[in-house]
């Protein structure tokens, strides 16, 4: 997680925050402090939303104090099985590598049915647009299906993606 990224992607993820907050969509994060999920755990005390964080106990110093519920792992992987347990969409802010991973095997698990739930990848300012045209490259070489491209959906702001969320 870094913090030193454009702001436009920390307002995304406080916008994001504050209308999830306000439609009674509790957030599960990897709840530190740090980057964008501190973002969203400052947010979500702040407008009072239930939010989870699923943290390795090997990140213990990173957690973020405003939390609702905390859970321990032992792993990363499984930190990002926890986090998509129980859930209805999964949800990829403009992130890091870590973020990427955690895209990419959920996108993944859906492709195979073991995840069913909606994924979503909030696309500001075309974030992730360069992930969009390899999906695409996938498709045009038959590496993908155009049906499991359709998989993944690309809300182009916050309000697009919360009538997603609302709406399915």
């Amino acid at each position: 997680a870094n913090s030193d990224i454009d702001p436009r992607y920390n307002q995304a993820a406080r916008a994001f925050t504050r209308a999830a907050c306000a439609a009674g969509i509790g957030l599960v994060t990897g709840g530190t402090v740090r980057g964008t999920m501190g973002v969203i755990s400052e947010e979500a005390a702040r407008c009072g939303g239930y939010h989870l964080g699923v943290i390795p106990r090997f990140m213990n110093e990173w957690v973020h104090p405003g939390l609702s519920q905390l859970i321990w792992t032992d792993t990363m992987a499984q930190r990002k099985e926890r986090m998509r347990e129980g859930t209805f969409a999964v949800v990829a802010l403009p992130g890091g590598i870590g973020t990427l991973d955690e895209l990419v095997e959920t996108y993944v698990l859906r492709k195979l049915h073991r995840y069913e739930g909606r994924l979503y990848a909030l696309d500001v300012d075309g974030f992730y647009t360069p992930f969009k045209q390899l999906l695409d490259h996938y498709v045009e070489t038959g590496m993908l299906e155009p049906s499991d491209r359709a998989l993944i959906a690309f809300p182009t702001d916050v309000e697009e993606l919360m009538q997603a969320l609302q709406t399915a």
